[in-house]
């Protein structure tokens, strides 16, 4: 029996098929249209979402040599904040996805600020008031989409982030469901409870109406519809964001457990246990996993909205590099940075800085400066904002990093995971299957049918293949991030509307 482990990220959908000792004997990638129809906006078409898993779960069947009779589960990790809001009879969506990186909302999101509900935002849901989050921007749709309001009174329109919208799809419209970890992400979830905050829809004008069911991370919730899924009926057996899948598929399962993933943005997430942290100023409080029949596992995240992205803004925008991995060698052609410094707000400054008017910056420039100083000052972009998001975690929260786990397809650069190691001090553990993400949707829709038999056979499965230990000495250290906090500071507020 195979587990179909799809992985519905922003860029691609990967699924990975795990036999019964969780080996990936397949494997199948789509790449994902995304369209920018005005400074800060981001869509996706969610028809092309949903066709895209069905296509490349076939494609990773085909890889394995395998039949889509021989499944046994699928399970499911999404983009976590992207908005889609459809037609309950149709199935019709009532405009495109609005993606997590989109800021249409900054301006609602500073005026709720400004009114001061800001600390009851965060002690509700564990968020920070961002235009990041689904709940203003299932708003926006409502507001921007003749006769949604109405429609949506009446209980005639589905709102979901990218699982509630392919858990639909997939099984023909049976199921409206969303996992406890995608619901924390939406800004209209309350942690201690949870359970959907009335108060939290009130403020963002959200009717309840609107919402799908919560349910666990890994339990079966309904079967396939073979008419859109590849003529088979598959149990659906867990769903999950797709930074919460990475830290369960890292296997940090214990309190104080850390990993980053690096792909389009890159989030630091560190288990804090069954206890909710207390309210944070600037690192988000959201649910790691919740396991069928178990209390909810919290974590602390950190999340950077513009890393992997800013390399692709260095491939396709400017033309410096023709692959991402020609970034490692250029950045060790340089003996140092020269004084160049990228700060990667293509999408404002998430964690901790949360600036929605932020913007790239690029500082230092000299006749001197070339195409290596430019990939150089982008790699150390992605570390300096990872030990901004490690710094606060000591400083806000007491959560001191012994040893990050990383994963996502950066992980793979090694000149940026030993400069991540130096600049944090800290030593960077990368496994042998970086498809991580993907990895914990199989790993959580296995535990729930039988296929995988606990956490300790998981934990035990994780291979290392690279560890990396800090080199630089910390007067060095403390110069490079003295002065990246100087170029931060100079994107900051860029934007003012």
């Amino acid at each position: 029996m195979l587990v179909a482990a799809v992985d519905q990220g922003t860029t691609g959908t990967t699924v990975c098929l795990l036999d019964e000792e969780a080996t990936v004997v397949g494997r199948g990638y789509r790449a994902v249209g995304t369209s920018f129809p005005r400074p800060g906006w981001v869509e996706q078409d969610p028809a092309e979402l949903l066709r895209g898993v069905v296509d490349t779960v076939a494609a990773a069947l085909t890889d394995a040599g395998r039949a889509p009779s021989d499944l046994g589960a699928v399970g499911i990790t999404n983009q976590r904040e992207t908005t889609v809001l459809w037609e309950r009879r149709t199935g019709r969506p009532l405009h495109p996805a609005v993606v997590w990186q989109d800021r249409r909302t900054a301006d609602v999101c500073e005026r709720l600020a400004a009114a001061g509900h800001g600390p009851r935002v965060q002690e509700r849901t564990g968020l920070v008031l961002d235009p990041y989050f689904s709940g203003t921007k299932a708003a926006w749709v409502l507001d921007h989409v003749d006769g949604a309001r109405r429609a949506a009174a009446a209980g005639g329109i589905a709102f979901g982030t990218v699982d509630s919208w392919l858990v639909w799809g997939l099984t023909g419209g049976r199921a409206h469901i969303t996992d406890v970890t995608n619901a924390s992400r939406t800004m209209l979830f309350d942690l201690a409870d949870g359970a959907w905050s009335a108060e939290m829809c009130d403020l963002l004008d959200v009717p309840a109406e609107l919402l799908a069911e919560v349910v666990p991370s890994s339990r079966v919730y309904a079967e396939t519809d073979p008419e859109v899924f590849l003529g088979v009926r598959v149990p659906i057996a867990a769903v999950v964001g797709d930074q919460q899948a990475a830290l369960f598929a890292q296997a940090c399962f214990e309190p104080g457990q850390a990993k980053n993933t690096y792909g389009t943005g890159s989030f630091v997430l560190v288990n804090t246990g069954a206890t909710l942290p207390a309210p944070q100023s600037s690192l988000l409080r959201t649910v790691a996993f919740g396991l069928d029949g178990e209390p909810l596992t919290y974590a602390l995240e950190g999340a950077i909205l513009s890393t992997g992205s800013a390399v692709q803004w260095l491939r396709d925008g400017l033309g410096v590099i023709s692959d991402a991995e020609q970034t490692a060698a250029l950045a060790a052609s340089l003996d140092g940075n020269d004084g160049v410094y990228f700060v990667p707000a293509l999408a404002g400054l998430g964690a901790p800085h949360w600036d929605p008017r932020a913007r790239g910056t690029l500082v230092g420039l000299t006749r001197a400066t070339g195409r290596a100083h430019l990939a150089r000052a982008v790699l150390e972009s992605i570390a300096y904002r990872t030990r901004d998001v490690v710094e606060e975690m000591a400083a806000g929260a007491g959560v001191r990093v012994t040893q990050l786990r990383a994963d996502g397809g950066a992980a793979r650069n090694p000149w940026l995971m030993q400069f991540q190691a130096d600049i944090l001090g800290v030593e960077v553990d990368v496994p042998e299957n970086i498809e991580t993400t993907a990895l914990g949707s199989g790993y959580l829709a296995g535990l729930a049918t039988g296929v995988y038999a606990g956490r300790d056979e998981l934990d035990a499965r994780r291979r290392t293949a690279a560890r990396y230990q800090p080199a630089m000495g910390e007067d060095q250290r403390a110069e490079l991030y003295g002065q990246w906090l100087r170029a931060v500071e100079r994107s900051r507020d860029w934007d003012r509307g």
